[in-house]
């Protein structure tokens, strides 16, 4: 088994990213003795960066993280869509300086009943007046959506059809447990959209990942 360790400063990387930039929160980790200069290892790691964080079918329903098992790139976390998992392994695949990539990103199931706790847990956070700051909608899942959700949520539901723009807490359910993964400003915040989740009807569990600004990965009060 390898040994994977936070990287330093990755909350607040993980902010400055939520509250500025386009794309989805990417967290990371590496080895803490990966076979490559420290310069080389920062540059494959914003290059993954940028390159997950360009995959237009990554939404607030999937969660990706990734690190180095020697010069291994391992990709790891959840896809709401199998083709998430193909895209990403495809696109990090020819980055210079990685000899290869272990995909073990895990498909969620295909299920009804996860699409519709996926709405409500949605609908509890992003409609929550402190938690509107972390994601560019601040609103309901169907103003997320736009005119076209209607159409989308009876041809496959919010999973082919996820919420646009960035949100900085992203959710991820399984089987209809619940985990929160992401990066917020301050512990009563992650503590708010902790409760809202766990009103969502139909949620079995909910399990609170997210990171507080300032604080390591995993170090955080469930």
């Amino acid at each position: 088994m390898s040994r994977f360790t936070a990287v330093p400063c990755l909350a607040a990387a993980l902010l400055s990213l939520t509250l500025s930039a386009p794309g989805p929160a990417l967290a990371q980790n590496v080895q803490q003795a990966a076979p490559m200069s420290q310069e080389d290892g920062m540059r494959i790691i914003n290059e993954v960066r940028k390159r997950l964080a360009g995959l237009n079918n990554y939404s607030v329903f999937d969660w990706i993280t990734f690190g180095f098992r020697g010069k291994t790139l391992v990709l790891n976390g959840y896809a709401s869509r199998p083709t998430l998992k193909d895209d990403a392994g495809r696109a990090v695949k020819d980055i210079p300086g990685i000899d290869g990539v272990d995909n073990q990103i895990k498909v969620l199931p295909l299920s009804p009943n996860d699409d519709r706790i996926r709405a409500e847990v949605y609908n509890r956070i992003y409609t929550q007046a402190a938690l509107r700051k972390y994601n560019a909608n601040q609103g309901t899942l169907g103003q997320a959506i736009g005119p076209a959700g209607g159409i989308g949520m009876m041809a496959g539901g919010i999973t082919n059809n996820p919420p646009r723009g960035y949100h900085a807490i992203h959710i991820v359910v399984n089987n209809g447990h619940v985990t929160l993964y992401g990066v917020v400003l301050n512990k009563s915040d992650a503590s708010i959209a902790l409760m809202q989740a766990n009103s969502a009807p139909g949620a079995f569990s909910v399990d609170n990942e997210l990171v507080v600004q300032g604080a390591a990965p995993g170090k955080e009060p469930r």
